[in-house]
């Protein structure tokens, strides 16, 4: 009897298997679930991206809910995490932004502004992904500098912060509705 052959992702951990039996890094596969976070497809639903794409500069800029950032402030906050943790692993020693810093003003609210506020986003994913994919697999357990955690601890938190983020973009833009 011939045996079957595997079809599916199976990811229980560190040299897991991926699709037809090929074994892949963590390296590829953290880069990999970044990639997804925030171009998609994304598992639970839409993307950041997929999220982003028919939003206008007034959408972005707007405040629905009371008390809550607007699109447009959680946009330049992911740019602003996702720079820290490209920054850290190209072995900078930083610490935490300051509010100002991790959630910046927006100061012009324009059409031309939103689509350098996208081109920034996009920028600050593509060049940390390349950050990732030049990491060595060895640097994973590494205790990031000035912190309690390990790379591999910050890398998935940071695609959980695309992801939690993303969940508050498709809340913003339902109430808007």
């Amino acid at each position: 009897m011939k045996p079957k052959q595997i079809t599916c992702s199976v990811h229980f951990g560190r040299g897991s298997i991926h699709s037809l039996g090929r074994v892949m890094s963590e390296i590829r596969r953290i880069r990999s679930q970044l990639r997804h976070a925030f171009e998609g497809p994304a598992w639970h639903g839409p993307s950041v991206r997929e999220l982003l794409s028919d939003v206008t500069a007034e959408v972005a800029a707007a405040r629905p809910v009371a008390g809550a950032h607007s699109i447009w402030e959680i946009a330049l906050h992911i740019a602003t995490w996702e720079r820290v943790v490209r920054q850290r692993l190209e072995g900078e020693s930083i610490g935490d932004p300051p509010a100002e810093e991790a959630w910046p003003e927006v100061s012009e609210t324009g059409h031309e502004a939103w689509k350098r506020t996208l081109a920034e986003l996009e920028e600050g994913n593509r060049a940390l992904r390349d950050a990732i994919a030049r990491l060595d697999e060895t640097r994973l357990d590494e205790i990031v500098p000035e912190k309690v955690y390990s790379i591999y601890f910050m890398l998935h938190g940071c695609i959980q912060h695309d992801l939690y983020h993303a969940g508050q973009i498709a809340l913003l833009k339902k109430a808007r509705q």
